[in-house]
């Protein structure tokens, strides 16, 4: 594992510190990078702690200053040091908006009904200076960096396109796939945003958590995969199982009950999309208490 604390060059223009948050949500820490040289352009600045934000100005060449600060997206993990560190370098803070921007109408919907988020860790404070829409080209102190807005493990979320690199937040991972948890994640916006990608022809994507992906179309072509194993699990379940928690259990036959929780809000975020592309039926309605049917021709 990189050590964390540690300002390391990955390419040119392209440098790494690591934040000390290891754990099973985040394996190694986040990933903050900074961009360019000079006037530079921070990626992430990561959860509250202040030793990171002290690491990171310090791992600066001497004249370097942060000038520019960009967020993925608004989970603790990601964008609460943003703040703090907009305060103490004076940079504007640029993010596609706060935690529910770009919300769909099906996830709107569901909060209204009372669902909560699922423990994923929502910073609800966060707000950036400047509202960056998706396709968006920011000039950053001789930084070119293109805005694509790739929700589906968050509403908000955007990745950063600069030249082929792209700097995927936790939409794309090479260590595990990533969080769909609704009503923060939405899987059918989810399944968009990777194919979206996959239309790409970048050479390597840098995700926010562990190392560089350098073949993102076949870790692109593995996740939309995945994905659709687990719905053709999920309408097979359909046939004998109508209930969230026990078609969860039917499909996730080796989990650990303690995460039988977070597997259950996974299923649901299925159950979503097909509901939403009329493959299944939810009665009374769509909430994780409705009993759900596959739907007729």
């Amino acid at each position: 594992m990189p050590p964390h604390g540690v300002l390391e060059t990955l390419e040119p223009g392209i440098r790494r510190i690591i934040a000390p948050n290891p754990s099973p949500m985040t394996y190694w820490g986040t990933n903050t990078f900074v961009l360019g040289e000079g006037d530079v352009t921070v990626i992430d600045p990561g959860p509250m702690i202040e030793r990171h934000a002290q690491a990171l100005l310090a791992g600066l060449a001497p004249g370097e200053r942060v000038a520019h600060i960009l967020v993925t997206h608004a989970h603790v993990d990601h964008s609460p040091l943003a703040r703090p560190l907009s305060d103490a370098t004076g940079a504007d803070v640029y993010a596609f908006g706060p935690a529910s921007a770009g919300r769909s109408a099906v996830m709107a919907a569901l909060v209204e009904g009372g669902l909560t988020s699922g423990g994923e860790g929502i910073d609800a404070e966060f707000f950036p200076d400047e509202a960056v829409p998706d396709g968006a080209t920011l000039d950053l102190d001789g930084v070119t960096v293109e805005a694509i807005w790739t929700p589906g493990h968050l509403s908000n979320h955007l990745s950063f396109a600069m030249g082929d690199a792209v700097f995927v937040g936790d939409h794309v991972m090479a260590w595990a796939s990533s969080l769909v948890s609704p009503p923060d994640g939405d899987l059918t916006a989810f399944m968009e945003s990777c194919r979206r990608l996959a239309a790409r022809d970048d050479r390597i994507h840098y995700p926010a958590h562990g190392p560089a992906i350098p073949d993102p179309q076949t870790r692109l072509a593995w996740l939309i995969d995945h994905r659709l194993s687990r719905e053709t699990a999920i309408l097979a379940g359909l046939a004998d199982t109508h209930r969230l928690p026990a078609l969860t259990r039917a499909i996730y036959t080796d989990t650990p009950t303690e995460l039988l929780p977070a597997a259950e809000r996974n299923v649901f975020a299925h159950l979503i999309d097909l509901w939403s592309r009329g493959h299944v039926t939810a009665t009374p309605s769509l909430t994780t208490g409705a009993s759900f049917h596959l739907a007729r021709d």
